[in-house]
């Protein structure tokens, strides 16, 4: 064949303007591109090997060489794999989005193969990615089993033409060569190939190699420096990637420092992982993952910026280590790659298209990490309860975001509480099992440590009764609760909120007893203290939380509590205006104090003194500031006074 010159197909114009300025985000994706398209040639020459030896040639010696050439201007990307006829030329190259590789897989379909090679290419337009940066692509080849006289060389400066021509080509395989634009001379640099093959091509299975040349001194023949000899240039070719997709190996394979040393290769992490998952799924989705759980959690574990998600390969080649997608926002700790065979991918490889696949791949990844998680819980709790601390807070936001999920979650979530050493944690489950016989419902409450709420007197009847209480002291924990209604339909109870039952129904009919004489004892104070405090209170009322404590505020039964308004406002959120009840214990020396006076003068000063420490007591016992700590604190020093004389 002479050369000719031949318009390109389809809507050439559009197409490559598209795939030149819009396809690519990123300019260093051309060279991956170029390096996947030659990794996928090699696996059909060795594929077609096995049914014609003459494709080999004699030469198995599988590589991707990478030649930059900084006088010429020009990077040559060179393989020795299958090859390409000059029909094949143009049938793949000349038609823009016509991929070789899609139709070679849909050959090996139609033939039903059971060994098929495992390709990259899908859309054809890979190629085109080198115009980006080149303003001429050469490209030279020949199909493996044919005489030399049958190479091709196609040309095209990527204009919507092309020129072809027969040349005569010794070695089998296709070199492509990029003759830059004077801007993108960068991509001759040594460190910036590196790198790009590095982020890229790290683990593509065929050496990717370039000559490296280095000045040095000459050495004699014991290996020491000849001093005075003048420099000398070595030229040696060198490996670029490493080749260890560790994830792609059958885990027995694997050693622990192997898997240790990648963990820290993706994590950037000095610590030892917590636990590796290492599995392989078939089926409907086709994927191989390497995920760990992390020993410590990040500084940036909670900042809304950071870095999310898993790194993503498709058949070895890295497509982007943000696939927020492959995995929920509560396992975010979780580092690794997942490796796809299958996954749909737009023409640029660079989005993930929505598709039902991805959502599969989540589900089988969320699953294989829960179920690795209720295993350690079960076999080792103290292992465990070390990595709960660390990242339990995290793992609570699933019970609210991931519903379908929520029976898993539930069973991994640990709390301290009132029942358990400072520290040391309780599982639903072994709380459910421990309940005393006659308890109806889980009880919790929310606060800002473990400390604080210990003194709370609104756990006094619970202890009065033997109840545990579990204590919830993460942020995150008063989103949980709104999710986790209940446990073994157990419903959870919180001990500040609404009125609270823990009597049996002959302790009830003493207690309504009592009640009823509080009433008539006391009705005419608690109208007065409910009155003077009505703008800061709901109500005043008698309580059944109460057995050593004066006071207590209380929450309604769906209101927000103090630590709830506390957490809003540290988010600098808008907290609607809302009053709590306050509970007076009827069998308290002060209540029966204050009703002294008031029985002799219903318009003593003091009273109203009174009512406002018990609603300031109220506040300081919930973690809340009082408006006026002077007023309080004169009042408080008043009270000391009469009572030293």
């Amino acid at each position: 064949m002479s050369k000719t010159t031949k318009q390109f197909q389809t809507e050439v114009t559009q197409l490559l303007d598209l795939v030149i300025h819009s396809l690519y985000s990123n300019r260093d994706i051309f060279l991956r591109e170029l390096i996947s398209n030659a990794s996928d040639a090699i696996d059909k020459a060795r594929f077609e090997s096995h049914s014609d030896e003459k494709l080999l040639e004699g030469n198995s010696d599988w590589k991707i060489k990478l030649i930059p050439d900084k006088e010429a201007g020009t990077l040559t990307i060179r393989d020795n794999g299958i090859g390409m006829t000059a029909t094949e030329v143009e049938e793949n190259i000349g038609t823009i989005a016509r991929s070789g590789t899609k139709a070679f897989m849909q050959a090996l379909k139609d033939k039903a193969s059971t060994d098929n090679p495992e390709l990259i290419g899908q859309f054809g337009v890979g190629f085109y990615a080198s115009f980006m940066v080149a303003d001429r692509v050469t490209l030279e080849t020949r199909k493996g089993g044919t005489d030399g006289a049958s190479g091709c060389r196609w040309e095209s400066t990527g204009d919507g033409s092309y020129t072809i021509e027969d040349i005569h080509r010794n070695d089998r395989g296709t070199e492509i060569t990029l003759h830059l634009k004077e801007e993108f001379k960068s991509y001759l640099d040594e460190w910036k190939i590196r790198s790009i093959v590095k982020k890229y091509s790290d683990y593509i299975q065929y050496p990717v190699v370039m000559d490296i040349t280095r000045t040095e001194k000459p050495k004699g023949v014991n290996g020491e420096e000849i001093e005075g000899a003048g420099e000398i240039e070595k030229t040696e070719e060198q490996t670029l990637n490493s080749m260890k997709a560790i994830w792609a190996r059958p885990k027995s394979e694997v050693t622990e420092e192997e898997y240790t040393e990648f963990y820290k290769h993706v994590s950037h992490d000095y610590e030892n992982p917590f636990r590796t998952i290492h599995f392989s799924a078939e089926g409907t989705s086709e994927f191989k993952a390497l995920l760990y759980l992390p020993s410590k959690k990040p500084f940036d574990l909670f900042m809304g910026d950071r870095k999310k998600g898993l790194q993503l390969y498709v058949k070895r080649v890295f497509i982007t280590d943000k696939c927020e997608e492959l995995i929920p926002d509560y396992l975010r700790f979780v580092k690794g790659v997942v490796d796809s065979s299958d996954l749909p991918l737009n023409v640029s490889r660079e989005i993930l298209q929505e598709d039902v696949q991805i959502k599969r791949i989540q589900k089988s990844i969320v699953g294989k990490v829960l179920s690795t998680l209720s295993e350690v819980k079960e076999k080792s709790f103290d292992d465990y309860v070390t990595f709960w601390k660390e990242f339990g807070q995290v793992i609570k936001e699933g019970l609210h975001f991931d519903y379908a999920n929520k029976e898993k979650l539930q069973e991994l979530v640990l709390f301290e509480s009132t029942a358990t050493e400072a520290g040391a944690y309780v599982t639903l489950k072994q709380y459910v099992e421990r309940m005393p016989e006659g308890q109806k419902e889980i009880y919790y409450i929310t606060g800002t440590s473990r400390e604080a709420l210990e003194q709370s007197p609104h756990l006094e009847a619970f202890r009065a009764k033997g109840y545990e209480v579990l204590f919830m002291t993460d942020p995150v924990d008063e989103w949980v609760v709104q999710s986790l209604h209940e446990y073994e339909e157990k419903q959870l109870k919180a001990a500040d909120r609404g009125d609270i039952d823990l009597d049996s129904d002959d302790e009830k009919k003493e207690k309504e007893q009592k009640r009823e004489e509080a009433k008539k004892e006391f009705g005419d104070l608690i109208g007065f203290i409910g009155d003077h405090l009505k703008d800061k209170v709901k109500e005043v009322r008698f309580s059944n939380r109460l057995t050593e404590s004066a006071c207590c505020l209380v929450a309604e039964e769906f209101g927000m509590n103090a630590n709830m308004e506390r957490i809003m406002k540290a988010l600098n959120q808008s907290v609607p205006e809302s009053k709590r009840i306050l509970e007076l214990n009827p069998a308290h020396p002060l209540l029966k104090s204050m009703s002294s006076i008031f029985s002799h003068d219903k318009e003593a000063a003091v009273l109203k003194d009174y009512a406002d420490l018990l609603f300031d007591q109220a506040l300081l016992t919930e973690g809340s500031p009082i408006k006026d700590p002077l007023r309080f604190t004169k009042l408080v020093s008043d009270l000391m006074v009469k009572a030293a004389s």
